[in-house]
């Protein structure tokens, strides 16, 4: 599973290391710009050709590193970019996760906070483009938001530069805190919740599946995830 887990390269390792995620055209490269500055450089993600941005920020006197994955729809194994963006994740090596949301598009790219919701990470969420989704007459109540999530939502207009610094407030906390982790859960309905809890109670007894959290990886299985399949071949 980790085999295209890239590193953060040659990051510190008392520095503080944020996954930025997002969907195509949510602003998640502007964000990662916004944050960093200048302070970035380039590389490859080992094996490939993707190319990999990697940035320094400061938080409340922290040092963090940022790696901005490649944009992708879902967490799902399908395309290069969405394994080599889950394969990061699931490398143990990211504290955090920023998950980049177009406001103005909000139900399309929830998809996407929801997997990464199921990964059971610490995680923010950086509610960008609230401009356009104002301008369209949409109407989104981040507090409200983060309460049904359970995790911190931070409304950006990126290519403005607001919301700099509260998201650098809200990953700081984030990081901080003693329950960073969601206990947000998708509920799929009684049958089928009732074959995940069968599958998983399974798995909870398989060496092979420690260090996964167990009802992310029940799901995948039971989605036909062929990488996660792999790991019981």
């Amino acid at each position: 599973m980790t085999d295209i887990a890239g590193s953060a390269d040659s990051a510190d390792s008392a520095e503080i290391v944020v996954a930025v995620a997002g969907q195509p055209n949510s602003g998640k490269s502007t964000i990662f710009n916004m944050l960093t500055g200048v302070r970035q450089f380039v590389a490859n993600y080992p094996g490939v050709t993707v190319e990999k941005r990697v940035g320094r920020a400061d938080c409340r006197g922290h040092k963090l590193t940022l790696v901005d994955l490649p944009g992708t729809y879902s967490m799902t194994s399908y395309s290069l970019e969405e394994r080599i963006a889950r394969g990061f994740l699931l490398s143990g090596e990211p504290h955090l996760v920023l998950d980049v949301v177009d406001a103005s598009n909000l139900e399309r790219n929830l998809v996407l906070t929801f997997q990464l919701l199921e990964m059971r990470m610490p995680m923010v969420v950086s509610l960008n483009m609230m401009d356009v989704a104002e301008g369209g007459g949409v109407r989104i109540d981040p507090k409200r938001l983060s309460e049904q999530l359970g995790v911190r939502v931070v409304p950006t207009v990126a290519k403005k530069g607001r919301g700099k610094k509260e998201v650098c407030e809200a990953l700081m906390s984030t990081y901080e805190s003693k329950d960073a982790v969601s206990d947000f859960r998708l509920d799929y309905g009684p049958q089928l919740e009732q074959s995940l809890a069968t599958v998983e109670q399974a798995l909870a007894a398989d060496d092979r599946a420690a260090g996964y959290d167990l009802r992310w990886l029940t799901v995948r299985l039971m989605a036909g995830d062929q990488e996660v399949r792999k790991i019981f071949a």
